[in-house]
């Protein structure tokens, strides 16, 4: 059994947790930990005795920003027409990933997975090609696009959002969907 924190303990990990997911939106996962700990007021000391290594401090910050994923999907999945389904969710999903440079790089492998984040990948995944499937179906989007067209599309979309900023990539995903779409399908 584990001890419960001190309230000084305790709230000297809460300060870390929200300076890190500032750092690490902000820098990306290799956002500096000496900076998580000035911003949080306490020592790097501090912050090893909470967090041994980088990963363990990353590890604690993903569940909620996966969570949202989750919620997205099933927002996606609760949607009656489906290219609305499918378009609602590739627009969350970026707007996610390019306001989060840390969710980014762990999502598309600048840094070493764990665990929940391998699993997190494949529960995405299922979404985007059930709600593809889903699209294709109801002919709303081309029988040629493959999961891994998408996949490519999301992921170039999500480096230019963090290139160049949201009204970027806003503008590209108007493209991109318009050619997702089958030649005969009306265009909303």
């Amino acid at each position: 059994m584990t001890k419960p924190l001190r309230r000084d303990a305790a709230r000297n990990r809460e300060k870390l947790l929200r300076e890190a997911a500032g750092v690490f939106t902000e820098q990306g996962l290799d956002g500096s930990l000496e900076e998580i700990a000035r911003r949080a007021g306490v020592s790097i000391g501090t912050l090893y005795n909470h967090f041994p290594h980088r990963d363990a401090l990353i590890d604690a910050l993903l569940p909620a920003r996966l969570a949202a994923m989750e919620e997205f999907a099933a927002r996606a999945a609760a949607e009656p027409d489906a290219w609305q389904a499918f378009s609602g969710f590739i627009e969350q999903l970026l707007d996610q990933l390019t306001a989060d440079r840390g969710l980014l790089e762990a999502l598309t492998g600048d840094h070493p997975a764990a665990a929940q984040l391998t699993e997190a990948c494949h529960r995405g995944m299922s979404h985007l090609s059930a709600l593809l499937d889903r699209a294709r179906q109801a002919g709303a989007v081309r029988a040629d696009a493959s999961d891994e067209d998408v996949v490519q599309l999301l992921w170039a979309l999500s480096l230019l959002g963090e290139t160049t900023g949201t009204a970027s990539w806003r503008r590209c995903l108007e493209f991109v969907l318009d050619g997702l779409r089958p030649t005969n399908a009306p265009i909303r």
